[in-house]
């Protein structure tokens, strides 16, 4: 039956009425705001749990780059050179940190930093422990990376990669994998992701080109 048979037979038309331009504006914003507020409330129901998280794994990593030491400290970067010392009501996390190791008698056994740069595909960010005394690397963890899959991303999987850090003299410098010469400061690349083995190797020498000096000048001043 068309519109006018309808019609014709006094079958009314439904009316539509048109909702005010006020009522619209008024429901979205309600929406908005509640949608805001359930925001707010995931994110602070969240976040300690991440930042405890996050807290963790750093923690494990320290103890793991450091060779499992007795405890740390941390030592903040601050005018130019590190101390455990913060003034009053400072935020720790508004400080580049450095950790020293000690083991069960006290004695240092080394320091671990972080690092990050730009990688093959994004930032890496990692962790290492480095000996002051012979100027060796104790270990590194990758924290962060989105390396390529199977690829890039074997710099915190390929075991043999990780592990060469061990005992590797500072500077490091990066060799293809069976064509070095032995020396203390060769570490084997992974074949396939050389990038992402130098982002590694360039990470550790400029954090140490950065905060070396200033490890040598904090060991200078303990003797004291």
């Amino acid at each position: 039956m068309s519109p006018d048979d309808r019609q014709s037979h006094g079958a009314a038309l439904p009316v539509r009425k048109d909702v005010p331009a006020a009522r619209l504006v008024a429901t979205l914003a309600i929406a908005g705001g509640l949608a805001g507020m359930l925001i707010v409330s995931v994110f602070q129901w969240a976040q300690p749990r991440i930042l405890h998280h996050q807290a963790e794994v750093l923690r494990d990593a320290i103890t793991e780059v450091l060779g499992n030491p007795d405890h740390y400290q941390t030592l903040f970067v601050i005018d130019g050179r590190l101390t455990p010392d913060l003034a009053a009501g400072a935020d720790s996390t508004d400080f580049e940190r450095v950790w020293q190791g000690f083991n069960a008698e006290g004695r240092p056994v080394g320091f671990a930093l972080l690092g990050e740069e730009p990688g093959f595909q994004d930032v890496i960010r990692l962790i290492f422990g480095y000996d002051a005394d012979s100027r060796q690397l104790l270990g590194m963890k990758v924290l962060e990376s989105k390396e390529t899959p199977g690829l890039g991303d074997r710099i915190n999987k390929d075991s043999s990669f990780v592990g060469g850090f061990a005992g590797a003299a500072a500077p490091i410098r990066g060799v293809k994998k069976n064509s070095g010469t032995g020396a203390p400061e060769e570490v084997d690349m992974i074949t396939g992701a050389t990038i992402s083995s130098r982002a590694v190797i360039g990470i550790i020498n400029h954090r140490l080109e950065q905060l070396g000096p200033l490890i040598e000048q904090y060991r200078a001043e303990e003797v004291r």
